[in-house]
């Protein structure tokens, strides 16, 4: 009989009658008292998995007494099987033979055992290992399926009818065996079906924890051919959760106890007859679709349980529609617990504290927050580390392994990226949520995510999203009902998912911020659920309530949260995503204020927004200042440093000036003060906005103290020399490090910027400063710094050098810039570091520390460098040329005229600035800055109202303007030469205007930026664009203007959003010139898409990867004028001044694509330009 023929069969025979497995194969072997020898050496002994192949005879006589007692099913004797038990033999290598070998040997057993009546079937016996993933640890997901993987294949190879994965003690590892199975299946290209059995220790769970409705509910999922429990205990401990499996489960029960309980001996007591009563009474109640015997049962165990099972009735599956999740316990998420709370302070995204614990590594006290939301009511833990500064997949997998310890709740898994829910999924026992998917790119999402929740078993939050061009989130409570079931639909009949694992959220939007779009929007979410529940009753809903109210004050937040909360439940609401510990009970709120919160739900009365806003300005939180009042006046000082307030400040130091010396404030709690926001920085947990605001508060205090002080005193811990160098106009880090290091005790001299050596050689001479800070944006100021260090050692300079700019690294500062320096050079990647390392230069025993650590760093990276250029010679030659494609119609410009665009609108401007590089990048927040202002988390709503006013500012200065020249140029390319002609020239009379020489590519793709153009020798012309776009010359004065007033933080922001309008005004005439070309944006095209380059043709600036010579910036000047229509220069090292200002050449090739020359392209680059 084929496989495919005793697969239907057994399948069939489970269907119509209860089938007994055999009984025990280990207590067996033990009875046979086997020597050394019959294991085949002592040091084998033990491992009866070898005697298959040693001793045969003694195995086959073991399946053919069970046989002979009537079973139905004999288990090969591959319980420990797997490589990592087998280890311990120093087996593991046989591992894949050992179980091909075991499965073919009972094959031919159950094969002589059968007739047509009576057929005989192989389960492959794969044990739980010595070792669990949640328990023990000592092995991981990856390879325990690894392991699986190899017994499974041989398993399958020797001819097992069924894969058995038995004396299941955690889930986990079910899960990673389930996964080494399915790889075995893929690699052989053939399938058998699969069972589980757990086992429930006396405690009533499964050692690593759960109970059997959270084990079940944990493998729902998959196709099992039964389900059940075996060994652990006797059958009668078993009773109540064979009842509780039989309940739930899809699929055939398995019971396979132990003869009981052994004894202090170790012997099996419970007696044939005795067992086969009582799984007698289970078969009777109709729980039980197979049975047999684990450790201790003999044959007569499974005669007498054949002869009871004759005459018993088949139990049938349970059909269920209820949605049911699991983390260690089980939830069954139905109208008795509606809504479901889902905790939702173990979020980054959504809570300052939390994101700060993860930033700090205090895992252990990040995953006390979630324990207290479950212990304040929350049935379900939301967790998300999506915090784009940090290593989310390495902080989900420590704080997953440390909470689930902790809480036994389901876990929703909050996160975009489909490899850290993967990562997630092999560290959850249960059944978990995965939140989200949405058809916002198309199914893109679905492709990528549901299919993990189908492998490892979890349900799904759709969002109500598509992309759909006008209200891709829908807003309507129509929208929300098609998104919902077009989705269910895809998700039911293209994906398998149960409709029962479908979790809708309809989205809340904040009713309060004034936005015309979701005015009334609060109650169409309201109508929205109670839609999608009565059109799809199978799926379930959730909303994240806290939205609602996003903007509002925050003594009213809670309240209209709770308002609009009861309304939702009202509606159908399943779920609710909230704070449990900060609920306001719906019952407890006065009458006038539930009015006001309906009224702003519904959008009823005049001005809504004002009136709840009016009522709840007046209620400030009361906690900050009861605890500044329980405070010392010394940790009062410090706290204003550290949180960057005045509030109070100017009357605590009037108050500490009675008791001490302006200078011992200043040394002490204010220091403090800046020494712990140095800290918090170095431990991600403050950001440069808030850095600057301490920065301010300092110097505030200093400034009020100055007057009390004597003559004589000063707080000055060094003098710094801040420059430039030479050609650079890079400013915006040097700034931030003037105002560190002169609010942390130092006097700093700031030169500004394109300071040449001589200037600063001066500047040593009359100031005489304990060290000199360097400042450089691009590679060219780099190698400035090198020529400033030999001109310091020719002028006999010898103190301390620190070095800063996006372009150098530490190796460049030691290999480069440092053995052309007689004294210390050290590299300062950021302003905190370089106040650290000024510190520690100023105390003389660090200083020496410092300075050998240097040598030795200095003497590891030359030893790289020769192991590199080793490897340098033997990597090959270069790849042939990129062959681009030119096979489409070029686009014809609609002129070759110059454009100048004088004084363009700012606020067209604004809303294309990239919120990740303005925020995250210059402003240094962490996290996802747009979705927590949208979240309503109050540090990004905070940064959002600075940026706003310094918006504002800009808005109001004669001297802040946007402009710009851009002009369409016919071309052609000869090799790496990209040839701009005259825009007159005639075909086949054209003069070169211009000739750019690029680098190419001589490993990877072999990619020239030529290549984008059609080659001169076709004949046919190209074209090419140019712009030049700057924000006026007012920048850097107001800038200055707001260091010299103190306000650091405003300061900061002017010099960063200039930079960035400079890039938005980029990304407006790109934009621009695709519609110019005739190939605009599709309609709906956002920002986002923009910032992602989700268009044709890309545009590339000089300095960059593809493009490294700043030269060329010269020839772009030249071609579109720019000094006459610009007031932008050139520096002598070819940057932009003023430095808020963007230059690019415009492709409009399809396939165009950033890329980048390596360091041998671009010697080889700066080697040819000198011999042309």
């Amino acid at each position: 009989m084929s496989t495919n023929s005793r697969i239907d069969e057994l399948k069939s025979a489970l269907g119509q009658r209860i089938l007994v497995i055999d009984g025990a194969m280990g207590t067996a072997i033990q009875d046979r008292d086997l020597g050394p020898d019959d294991f085949g050496g002592l040091e084998y002994e033990g491992c009866n998995e070898y005697l298959s192949t040693t001793r045969p005879d003694v195995i086959e006589d073991i399946h053919r007494s069970y046989l002979e007692a009537g079973a139905d099913i004999i288990e090969t004797n591959t319980f420990g099987a797997t490589p990592v038990v087998l280890a311990e033999y120093g087996l593991a290598h046989e591992a894949r033979r050992l179980n091909r070998e075991s499965a073919t040997l009972a094959r031919r057993i159950a094969d002589a055992g059968s007739t047509p009546d009576k057929p005989r079937f192989v389960a492959g016996s794969m044990g739980p290992t010595t070792k669990t993933i949640s328990v023990t640890g000592g092995i991981n997901f990856e390879e325990l399926a690894g392991d699986y993987h190899i017994q499974a294949a041989g398993l399958i190879e020797g001819g097992a009818d069924l894969l058995l994965l038995e004396t299941s003690q955690d889930t986990l590892n079910v899960k990673a065996g389930l996964e080494g199975i399915d790889r075995a299946f893929a690699e052989l290209r053939r399938e058998v079906p699969v069972a589980v059995q757990g086992t429930v220790e006396p405690m009533g769970t499964l050692l690593a924890g759960q109970d059997v409705e959270a084990f079940y509910t944990s493998l729902a999922h998959r196709d099992l051919l039964w389900i059940g429990l075996n060994c652990a205990t006797g059958p009668t401990f078993m009773t109540d959760h064979i009842r509780t499996l039989a309940s739930l489960s899809k699929f055939p029960v398995a019971c396979v106890p132990n003869a009981g309980m052994p004894d202090e001996d170790g012997n099996y007591n419970e007696s044939p007859e005795a067992m086969a009563e009582t799984v007698g009474r289970f078969a009777e109640s109709g729980w039980v679709n197979l049975i047999g015997g684990c450790c201790g049962t003999i044959p007569k165990h499974i005669e007498l349980l054949v002869a009871m099972a004759s005459d018993k009735p088949v139990r049938p599956g349970v059909e269920s529609n209820e949605t049911r999740v699991s983390g260690i316990e089980a939830l069954l998420v139905d109208d008795d617990v509606r809504p479901a709370i889902v905790g939702e302070r173990t979020n980054v995204l959504g809570s300052r504290r939390f994101r700060q614990l993860i930033k700090e590594a205090s895992f252990e006290e990040a995953a006390e927050i979630g324990r207290r939301q479950i212990r304040n009511g929350a049935h379900i833990l939301d967790v998300c580390l999506q915090d784009p500064d940090r290593d989310e997949a390495a902080d989900v997998a420590q704080f997953l392994d440390l909470v689930t310890k902790k809480v036994k709740a389901p876990i929703m898994i909050d996160s975009t990226d489909s490899a850290v829910i993967e990562l997630a999924l092999m560290r959850l026992q249960g059944k978990s949520i995965i939140n989200s998917i949405n058809l916002e790119d198309g199914e893109e999402r679905f492709q990528s995510v549901v299919p993990l929740a189908r492998r490892f078993g979890a349900a799904l939050v759709v969002g109500c999203i598509d992309d759909d061009k006008e209200q891709a989130q829908a807003i309507t409570k129509e929208r929300k009902l098609e998104v919902a079931i077009r989705s269910a639909k895809i998700l039911t009949e293209k994906y398998g998912v149960p409709i029962e694992d479908i979790i809708f959220d309809p989205l809340v939007f904040p009713v309060g911020t004034g936005d015309q779009n979701y005015i009334g929007s609060g109650a169409e979410t309201i109508e929205g659920v109670r839609l999608i529940k009565e059109a799809l009753p199978g799926a379930k809903t959730v909303l994240g309530i806290s939205n609602v109210s996003f903007g509002l004050p925050a003594e009213g937040r809670e309240v209209l949260n709770s308002v609009f909360l009861y309304h939702c439940v009202q509606a159908g609401l399943d779920m609710a995503i909230v704070n449990s510990e900060g609920m306001e009970r719906y019952a407890s709120i006065p009458e006038e204020e539930r009015k006001l919160a309906e009224d702003l739900i519904w959008y009823r009365g005049d001005d809504p927004v004002a009136a709840f806003a009016e009522h709840f300005r007046d209620k400030p939180p009361k906690a900050t200042t009861e605890e500044r009042m329980n405070l010392s006046l010394d940790e009062r000082l410090a706290l204003c440093i550290i949180e960057g307030t005045k509030e109070g400040l100017a009357q605590d130091l009037d108050e500490a000036l009675t008791e001490r010396t302006p200078l011992e404030i200043i040394n002490g709690p204010l220091m403090d003060g800046m020494a712990e926001v140095g800290r918090q920085f170095n431990a991600n947990q403050l950001i440069v906005a808030e850095v600057l605001q301490s920065a301010e508060s300092m110097k505030f205090s200093v400034s009020h103290l100055e007057p009390h002080m004597e003559q004589t005193e000063s707080a000055i811990k060094g003098k710094v020399l801040l420059a430039t160098v030479k050609g650079d106009v890079h400013d915006i880090g040097k700034n931030l490090v003037e105002i560190i290091m002169g609010n942390n005790g130092y006097k700093v001299i700031n030169l500004g910027i394109k300071v040449p050596p001589q200037d600063l050689i001066a500047a040593y001479q009359e100031h005489k400063p304990d060290m000199i800070g360097l400042s450089g944006l691009l590679v060219k100021s780099a190698k400035m710094m090198v020529e400033t260090a030999q001109d310091f050692r020719q002028a006999g300079i010898s103190c301390p050098v620190l070095v800063g700019g996006a372009a150098l690294s530490n190796r460049f500062t030691r290999l480069r810039i440092a053995p052309e320096y007689d004294g210390l050079v050290a590299y300062a990647p950021d302003a905190m570091t370089g106040l650290a390392l000024a510190n520690t230069i100023q105390d003389a025993d660090e200083r020496e520390k410092l300075v050998a650590s240097f040598d030795e760093e200095a003497r590891s990276m030359l030893a790289a460098d020769e192991a590199a250029r080793d490897r340098e010679e033997d990597a090959g030659e270069d790849v042939p040329p990129a062959q681009v494609r030119h096979d489409f119609d070029i686009p014809n410009p609609p002129d070759l005229r110059l454009h100048v665009l004088n004084d363009h609108p700012l606020e067209e401007i604004f809303p294309l600035i990239n919120p990740q590089m303005l925020y995250v990048r210059h402003l240094g927040y962490k996290g996802r800055f747009a979705d927590d202002l949208e979240s309503g988390d109050q540090s990004a709503i905070e940064l959002h109202d600075s940026v706003r006013r310094v918006e504002d500012l800009m808005l109001a200065q004669e001297d802040i303007k946007a402009n710009a020249v851009l002009k369409f140029f016919p071309c052609n390319s000869d090799g790496q030469r990209i040839l701009v002609y005259g825009p007159d020239d005639k075909p086949g009379d054209r003069n070169v205007l211009e000739e750019f020489y690029m680098g190419r590519q001589s490993q990877r793709d072999g990619l020239c930026l030529a290549d984008y153009l059609l080659p001169q020798i076709g004949g046919q012309v190209d074209y090419v664009g140019m712009f030049v776009t700057s924000i006026g010359n007012g920048v850097r004065a107001l800038a200055e203007k707001f260091m010299a007033d103190g306000e650091f933080l405003n300061s900061h922001i002017l010099s960063a959003l200039s930079l960035e309008s400079a890039e938005a005004f980029a990304e407006y005439l790109h934009q621009q010139i695709r519609q110019m070309w005739g190939f605009g944006d599709p309609a709906g095209t956002t920002p986002q898409d923009l910032f992602r380059t989700q268009y044709r043709g890309k545009r590339f600036s000089f300095g960059y990867p593809a493009c490294p010579r700043l030269e060329d910036q010269e020839q772009l000047f030249r071609l579109l004028d720019v000094s006459a229509n610009l007031d932008v220069e050139l520096t002598e090292g070819y940057m932009m001044d003023p430095e808020s200002s963007v230059s690019a050449l415009v492709f409009h090739h399809p396939d165009a694509k950033y890329f980048q020359l390596g360091e041998r392209d671009i010697e080889r680059l700066e080697q040819e330009f000198s011999q042309r």
